[in-house]
């Protein structure tokens, strides 16, 4: 299996076959609008308005699982993007990220990924533990914002939350 074995549904109810960007780098990530980490969808628009001709497509993915932070439809949620960060990438429909409802496309990514720490707030693995029993322990998504950046020849490399969009710029660059 490969991550271009996946597809996933957009808002407009189209289906995005990742396999139809085999030749591209992709940049996946769960997303919320009511999270700290929200305003980091101006980086991955400006990502996304530097580097899409360029090859990278963007993909966000609304995922309600944690802290009940993306509590809108999936429409109200994409909206939400457009409206508050000019988000013009796509976004799906909101999918389950963990647990047994959780989406093939992130089975796959969580199998193929490991959880290596936060990069920059240490204390956020803290809180998390204390105040929604987050399991530190196994490869699942720990929280909104965790990023998936896959080459042009499906290989992933995994950035946590606290990995801003605007600290990938080199990865992208080297991939591109």
């Amino acid at each position: 299996m490969s991550v271009y074995d996946y597809s996933v549904e957009l808002v407009s109810g189209d289906v995005l076959s990742l396999n139809e960007h085999k030749n591209e780098v992709l940049l996946l990530v769960n997303v919320a609008s009511k999270c700290g980490f929200t305003p980091q969808y101006e980086g991955l628009e400006a990502l996304h308005q530097k580097y899409h001709d360029k090859g990278l497509t963007i993909v966000g993915l609304p995922c309600n699982q944690f802290g009940e932070q993306a509590p809108g439809s999936a429409e109200e949620e994409a909206s939400f993007c457009k409206v508050n960060f000019g988000v013009t990438f796509p976004i799906t429909k909101k999918i389950d990220v963990n647990g047994e409802n959780a989406d093939p496309l992130y089975q796959y990514l969580s199998s193929v990924t490991q959880f290596e720490g936060f990069q920059t707030k240490k204390d956020l693995q803290e809180v998390l533990t204390s105040k929604f029993g987050v399991d530190f322990s196994d490869s699942s998504i720990k929280w909104n914002f965790t990023k998936f950046l896959v080459d042009r020849q499906g290989n992933v490399v995994r950035y946590e939350p606290d990995v801003a969009p605007e600290e990938l710029v080199t990865a992208i660059e080297n991939l591109l």
